[in-house]
């Protein structure tokens, strides 16, 4: 069981799915496991565990910097405390999406994601054009003091023409629906962590 002010924020971003389509909560995990998120993030990347994110998927993936230049490493439970806690945390955002807004979202797929200073991502959706399994893409933040100036905030393209940009804060956490919110990260000008993942549902297979 969640207490009440998590219940509380779970339902607030099932809430704001349903009525837009994307949520932005700037307090989504305490202090103190953003930080160990983050320390474990820059952890693997000072031993060689994180690698230039392709574009594409499958055969078809490819470096290009100049379409996105951060590094990335794919998470699996139980390979540290931290991650399990924070695994444990997105389960119950799943479990309370598919209560609210009957999605059949059957797991949750997350990496870490490090920009370099100067490093970008273009505007893109998260789905692709061949699988659409991805159903709700969650972005959770692990930079502490950071400040307008330093740049590297997401970009989204909402609805009319509209432009929302969320800076990168520790402990805060946007959600979208995968294949509806074109969105873009801006250059950064210090390095920028984050945890990057997708809900799922079942794909067309047959197993």
């Amino acid at each position: 069981m969640h207490n009440p002010s998590e219940h509380s924020l779970l339902s607030a971003i099932v809430d704001d799915l349903a009525a837009r389509g994307w949520s932005q909560q700037s307090l989504f995990l305490p202090a103190e496991l953003s930080r160990g998120l983050a320390a474990e993030c820059r952890r693997r990347y000072a031993e060689g565990e994180l690698n230039p994110a392709g574009v594409g998927r499958g055969a078809a993936q490819e470096i290009r910097e100049a379409i996105r230049g951060d590094q990335i490493q794919w998470i699996d439970p139980g390979e540290s405390d931290v991650c399990d806690r924070y695994l444990g945390k997105m389960d119950g955002l799943r479990q309370a999406i598919n209560q609210g807004l009957f999605l059949g979202l059957e797991d949750f797929e997350c990496h870490f994601a490090l920009y370099p200073p100067g490093a970008f991502y273009k505007r893109h959706l998260d789905r692709f054009r061949d699988d659409d399994r991805r159903m709700v893409s969650a972005v959770l933040y692990l930079n502490e003091g950071w400040q307008v100036d330093d740049g590297g905030q997401l970009r989204m393209f909402l609805a009319e023409g509209v432009e929302h940009d969320v800076q990168p804060l520790a402990g805060s956490l946007v959600v979208f629906l995968s294949g509806d919110v074109p969105h873009e990260v801006l250059p950064a000008g210090r390095e920028r962590l984050s945890l990057t993942g997708w809900f799922r549902r079942r794909g067309n297979d047959p197993f």
